[in-house]
């Protein structure tokens, strides 16, 4: 899920580049939604962390 986060911060920034102002707002509020999904799995994924036995 990261590596879409990079990969829609990357779009929006050649977007911003070239001057499309809508691809780049689209692009990098999908990477914000795509980050913080990715920030709460994480955390969640810290407090049940599976042990080995």
């Amino acid at each position: 899920m990261l590596r879409w986060t990079v990969t829609f911060i990357i779009l929006a920034i050649i977007a911003g580049i070239f001057g499309f102002s809508g691809i780049a707002a689209g692009a990098a509020s999908i990477a914000k939604i795509l980050f913080f999904i990715f920030l709460v799995l994480f955390i969640i994924s810290l407090f049940t962390g599976r042990t080995k036995v």
